[in-house]
């Protein structure tokens, strides 16, 4: 029988941090949440509350305690790693970082991209960036993440793995508006804004990727790692998976050169290349399976 762990998570209460916190505590793992006080873990985990911005509030927090791993779900920032770093080394014998696909923004790459395409080492590391602002920090989150990745990858004694999450879809919780905003316009048939030149992405499902990270939790890779579903999806084919659960309605597109555009539509093609992780023993669906299910799980019983 496997002994139990103790495993740290920061932040994380909800969307898929909270199905990962309830797939720890289901096999018998000793589950500490780390938060600013928002909002309490679920029954089961001890709750610890800090400013994780703050090292010596994160210090006094932890305590004496030490853990086999930390879930970082909240680290967006370089500033956010160097103080994780310097608190949690010593203290755990793993530090699995939720990272992004959104590190690999800037690529623009028929074939899918592999980890070795951003190389955390590489990244410069400016912690004087106005990082503590909202607008700016969300303008550059990709940024964020890569930068963060970059302090860990600094520190080769520092057991840092980092997941790489393709766009997550499904559940009756997401809290984005992101599927809302597709099934509102398809409702009404109010124009779809797409780049002229609309890529197709790589999406996950909230419960592959709460399985995923429970797997990473348990293994002993380091460096960074892509979690995304098999297959690549357009945004008329999330489009058409909404119009197939909806009575009435059209997926009208509008094609744009310059201004916003809808989420889930892109300019540049940077879909995730799982191989890695694949080769490391965890096993993918296929995302137009899950597809309509995500759909109906997010969108519900329609009401028109």
């Amino acid at each position: 029988m496997r002994q139990a762990r103790e495993v740290l998570v920061i932040g994380g209460n909800r969307y898929f941090g909270k199905r990962l916190i309830a797939r720890l505590l289901a096999a018998g793992d000793r589950v500490t949440v780390l938060n600013r006080g928002s909002s309490a873990p679920p029954p089961g985990a001890v709750h610890l509350v800090a400013d994780r911005n703050d090292e010596k509030s994160l210090t006094a927090a932890l305590g004496s305690r030490t853990f086999d791993a930390v879930v970082d779900q909240v680290c967006y920032t370089p500033r956010q790693a160097e103080i994780a770093r310097l608190v949690l080394t010593g203290r755990t014998r793993r530090y699995v970082l939720t990272s992004t696909v959104e590190v690999y923004e800037y690529e623009d790459s028929i074939a899918l991209v592999r980890e070795p395409d951003v190389d955390a080492l590489s990244v410069a590391v400016d912690l004087e960036l106005p990082w503590d602002d909202p607008e700016f920090l969300d303008a550059h989150y990709g940024e964020g993440k890569r930068q963060a990745e970059a302090v860990f990858a600094a520190d080769p004694a520092f057991p840092y793995a980092a997941v790489r999450v393709a766009h997550v879809l499904g559940g009756d919780d997401d809290f984005t508006g992101r599927m809302a905003h597709y099934a509102s316009r398809i409702r009404t048939g109010a124009p779809i804004a797409v780049p002229v030149a609309n890529h197709p992405a790589t999406y996950i499902h909230v419960e592959e990727i709460a399985d995923f990270l429970f797997w990473a939790v348990g293994q002993d890779f380091t460096g960074p790692v892509n979690a995304a579903s098999h297959g690549l999806l357009t945004t008329e084919e999330v489009c058409d998976a909404i119009v197939a659960h909806l009575p009435h309605g059209e997926a009208v597109f509008q094609r744009v050169e310059v201004g916003e555009v809808s989420p889930f539509s892109f300019t540049r093609a940077y879909g995730m290349d799982n191989s890695r992780a694949t080769r490391l023993g965890f096993r993918f669906t296929h995302a137009r399976q899950w597809l309509p299910e995500a759909v109906a799980e997010t969108l519900g019983k329609d009401d028109d």
